[in-house]
């Protein structure tokens, strides 16, 4: 098949080599002095440095940014996702003790255009840059067929931990404290109710500007990227803070995502009232009468890593994260149990 016959069925092999040419230069900053090879190639090559480590154990994890998509899409306005994917991704490998090594992305979309594209990988490439982590390569897929004039994006990142330093949670026992580190709104968890909520239910737009929120848009709010707490849990580990535990809290909430790194026979007491519920979450749970235990399974409620540690250090945990802009707090406290989160 021509390439001109190929265009006519929808795909333009050529657009996202122009397109990518747009942003070469903000993606070579995103890099790390292991990467061998320049984008573009059919393999990234990193070459981990193995005399800084021991017994060097790498950790990954794969996400994607789900329906957040659709309100980008409403506002026109892609750069936040691409913050979206790469710290969330990068979050959940770090409550393991792993510094981010490099990511990989994928994006699926029906028909390719611009600035959709450049801005995407423009917010992936200051957020890889701004947590250390080399973007080595991608996927971008055409595919007229399957995604219509949706997208999806997809990321994966590798990390590496000392394998005396994984941080399993299998320390915490009663007589620590949970530090809550706050979010900043939804991150990228629970828009599926949120867009119900907002958008059908109470019959919003993402322009509408409300004062709960404010004086900003419903758009605007929901599209706050995902925080990043790399830096602040990279200076508490250097700081050898003992951190015998972390939770970053996504889909499942405090509920479902605390018990996941919590000894079979310890419980949290958590106080869901340490940290501020960010004003957009408020908004859904009061105008969707979402139920306060559904509330905490689908949303963050303002927490967005839970770190565990005996209760004489978790001053200097709050001060740290402080020094990295963040709001954090004493939200709970470990006590015999049977793994479970307790409100």
């Amino acid at each position: 098949m021509s390439e001109s016959a190929y265009k006519k069925a929808g795909v333009d092999i050529d657009l996202a080599k122009t397109l990518l040419s747009g942003v070469k230069n903000k993606i070579s900053k995103a890099k790390r002095p292991e990467v061998l090879a320049p984008i573009g190639g059919f393999g990234g090559l990193f070459e981990l440095d193995l005399s800084k480590y021991d017994k060097p154990v790498m950790v990954a994890s794969v996400d994607g940014v789900g329906t957040k998509l659709a309100v980008a899409m409403a506002m026109n306005k892609f750069d936040s996702v691409g913050h979206d994917i790469v710290n969330h991704c990068v979050n959940d490998i770090i409550v393991q003790g792993a510094q981010p090594l490099y990511f990989l992305d994928y994006i699926g979309i029906g028909k390719l255009r611009s600035p959709l594209y450049e801005h995407v990988l423009s917010g992936l490439a200051d957020a890889c840059k701004a947590a250390n982590c080399a973007l080595l390569g991608g996927e971008t897929a055409e595919m007229p067929g399957m995604y219509g004039d949706d997208f999806d994006l997809v990321g994966s990142i590798t990390g590496v931990v000392e394998k005396s330093k994984i941080i399993t949670g299998e320390k915490i026992k009663p007589g620590h404290v949970a530090v809550a580190i706050a979010s900043n709104g939804l991150h990228t968890n629970g828009y599926s109710l949120a867009r119900h909520v907002l958008f059908e239910k109470a019959r919003y737009d993402v322009h509408t500007e409300l004062a709960e929120l404010g004086g900003g848009t419903v758009g605007e709010a929901l599209l706050k990227p995902h925080t990043c707490y790399w830096n602040a849990v990279k200076a508490m580990l250097d700081k050898e803070i003992p951190i015998d535990g972390m939770a970053h809290i996504t889909g499942g909430g405090i509920i479902d995502n605390i018990p996941r790194i919590l000894p079979d026979d310890v419980d949290v007491e958590f106080n869901t009232e340490a940290l501020p519920t960010p004003p957009i979450i408020s908004l859904i749970v009061e105008s969707g009468g979402v139920s306060r235990e559904e509330a905490h399974r689908v949303f963050n409620m303002g927490f967005g890593m839970v770190i565990f540690s005996p209760a004489e250090h978790a001053g200097k945990i709050k001060e740290t994260a402080a020094e990295h802009g963040h709001d954090a707090a004493i939200c709970g406290e470990i006590v015999p149990g049977t793994g479970k989160t307790k409100i």
